[in-house]
């Protein structure tokens, strides 16, 4: 039995958690999985209830779970708030320090039948790519020591430290080569060694993990080399391994690319394939309420769970290929359909999904 933490948040996230919960049950029936769900209250709704967007009892329910699902958390309502009581720092960096989530794993994918969606060229385009962006997300210059502003007038200055230490380097390396291994087997590092120091060790440290993994090929590429590469031919690219602050950068890119925030799926995980599973995508609030969100990227988060905490591979290759069988036979949300008029809303995409899964 795999006990799900099930958080649907604010916005979107209801709506669209639901259809999630559809396609896990038919996927569950399918494959006979025994899958356990249990709601909590996260983000602006458990504030207004709670007067804390991370209660105690939603904390608690994650740490009795194997993973936790997900939604979208803030909205204007609460943008009045003090900064650390704001629903997007006070309830989604307080689980993934507290469970040492320290891999995020974005998928990238352009599919065959949403192509046009993409900003690039149909010549660069071609029939879609699918990228891995593996990002290093509790190191690096966001949380290293010393930081602070000091000083007055024109000697005023602020400063933050870099640091990676070698395990750091190592543990997400190790994801990212392990990752390429049931993928196209090629990763390529992003750094810049040619003037950070903390890069020189990361590209070191990278080249003796790659060793390890012979069958897995590797290239080096600086930051501002690998944003033209993605733009230029995104093709050439399978796992991108990246340290935090590139990562952040760079998984904004290859979204970006594909044209639609409501295809993407995320993954945040610690040692123990612990993960807290989410869109990548905000809340919607100007669209909440309405029944025509894109559930996809909230259900291929569900995939990516029985995936990487769960080990379910098939079960997730089910509905990645269900996704891709709907979007192919024209089953389109508004945001993605290019006659508005023939676009369904998000049960009946979720509905479509099942109907495909038990095909």
């Amino acid at each position: 039995m795999k006990r799900i933490a099930i958080l649907p948040g604010d916005g979107i996230g209801p709506e669209v958690m639901q259809e999630a919960v559809k396609i896990l049950d038919a996927v569950g029936q399918k494959f006979s999985l025994q899958l356990e769900y249990e709601f909590g209250d996260v983000g602006g709704n458990a504030y207004d209830k709670h007067g804390t967007a991370l209660p105690d009892q939603t904390l608690k329910l994650c740490e009795a779970s194997d993973a936790i699902l997900f939604g979208s958390v803030g909205g204007p309502q609460w943008e009045g708030l003090p900064p650390e009581e704001q629903p997007e720092r006070a309830a989604l960096l307080p689980l993934r320090k507290h469970f040492k989530l320290f891999c995020n794993l974005r998928p990238a994918k352009v599919f065959k039948a949403l192509v046009k969606s993409s900003p690039l060229r149909s010549d660069i385009v071609g029939s879609g790519f699918d990228i891995l962006c593996v990002r290093e997300l509790t190191g690096g210059i966001y949380f290293g020591q010393p930081k602070a502003r000091e000083g007055r007038g024109a000697d005023e200055k602020a400063f933050d430290t870099m640091v990676y230490s070698r395990q750091e380097i190592e543990r997400i390396a190790e994801v990212a080569f392990s990752s390429a291994r049931i993928r196209r087997k090629r990763v390529t590092s992003i750094d810049k060694a040619n003037v950070l120091t903390s890069m020189v060790l990361w590209r070191d440290v990278v080249t003796e993990v790659g060793k390890k993994f012979s069958d897995v090929e590797l290239n080096h590429l600086y930051i501002d080399n690998a944003t033209m590469q993605l733009v230029k031919d995104p093709h050439q690219f399978d796992v991108l391994l990246c340290g935090n602050m590139f990562g952040d950068i760079i998984s904004d890119e290859c979204a970006m690319l594909t044209g639609s925030m409501g295809l993407l799926p995320s993954a945040s995980i610690n040692e123990k394939s612990f993960g807290l599973f989410e869109p990548a995508g905000g809340s919607a609030p100007d669209i909440a309420g309405q029944g025509i969100a894109n559930p996809v990227a909230q259900i291929l988060s569900a995939a990516m769970m029985l995936r990487y905490s769960f080990g379910y591979e098939d079960a997730a290759l089910a509905i990645e290929r269900a996704v891709a069988g709907v979007l192919d036979a024209g089953i389109h949300t508004a945001d993605i359909a290019v006659d508005k008029n023939k676009a369904i809303g998000t049960a009946a995409m979720g509905d479509a999904l099942v109907g495909m899964l038990e095909r």
